[in-house]
Formats: C-alpha cells, sequence, structure tokens
C-alpha cells in the first residue's frame, strides 16, 4: 500500500489542529507555514477533509479551519479514505488458483500473505487515532513491526 503525499500532508495539517486545542478556529495560511505544506495544495486537502467531515471550515473574518470531532475519533483509516479513496484487500489474480502446478500454489500461497498483510494494516489504520499520533507514548506495537 502506498500513502500519497496528499495524505501525509493531510495528517500533518489535522495534527496541527489538534495540537491547536478544541474548537480553536485556525487560518489556512498560519497551518501552511507551521508545516512547510504549500498553500494551494494545503487548500485542496482541506476541501476534502471537510467533505469528507473531519474538519470544518467557516469563512470570512476570523474563518478558518478546526476539526469537526475529537482527535481521538479520527482515525488514520478515515483520513486515508477521504484523501485517497477506500482501503481495499487485493483480489485472487486470475488463474491463481485454477492451475495446480507449482507455479500457482506459489502465487497462491504469496496472494494469502499479501491479503493477510493488508487486512493488518487496515486494522491497524482503524485503532490509530490523531490523538495516538500526538501522545509522547505512541508506539506501534511489537506485532506490527515487520
Amino acid at each position: 500500500m502506498h500513502l500519497s503525499r496528499g495524505v501525509e500532508y493531510g495528517i500533518e495539517g489535522l495534527l496541527y489542529l489538534a495540537r491547536n486545542g478544541k474548537g480553536r478556529i485556525t487560518l489556512l495560511r498560519e497551518v501552511s507555514r507551521a508545516t512547510a505544506i504549500p498553500e494551494t495544495f494545503l487548500s485542496k486537502i482541506f476541501q476534502r477533509l471537510v467533505r469528507s467531515g473531519l474538519i470544518c471550515s467557516r469563512r470570512g473574518f476570523r474563518g478558518g479551519f478546526h476539526l469537526a470531532r475529537p482527535a481521538s475519533q479520527i482515525t488514520l483509516r478515515d483520513v486515508i479514505e477521504a484523501l485517497q479513496g477506500p482501503i481495499s484487500s487485493p483480489g485472487p489474480e486470475d488463474g491463481a488458483t485454477g492451475n495446480v502446478g507449482f507455479g500457482s500454489r506459489a502465487r497462491g500461497a504469496l496472494q494469502q500473505v499479501l491479503q493477510e498483510a493488508q487486512i493488518r494494516v487496515r486494522k491497524i489504520f482503524e485503532e490509530t487515532t490523531v490523538a495516538d499520533l500526538i501522545a509522547s507514548s505512541f508506539r506501534p506495537s511489537a506485532e506490527s513491526n515487520l
């Protein structure tokens, strides 16, 4: 699985908003300067996060952005799917299980390993929140160290 730069920037922007405190309206320019993310790119990312319900925006004077819900309720999966689309499991390749030859069995075994890895990655994304990333005690579990 590959995470786009947009996802990385989106997570970084959400972390900044979360650190600023609940309900505090933060200007896009402030987030851009603090994170060194180009403002025009960050604007597009934040628009998608607003549409997905992860952040709220306020227009006009004293406008800006804030988290739509507590950081402890925003998972990495929420962010990834808002910015990159659904996380999907790899499907079986055509012919991987139809032939009983060695090559087909090896491909089938590899496909099973890849599917298991995808399930574990998805679980970590579902269980890890923005608040977890902020917490100084966040450490990947020993099971997730591959």
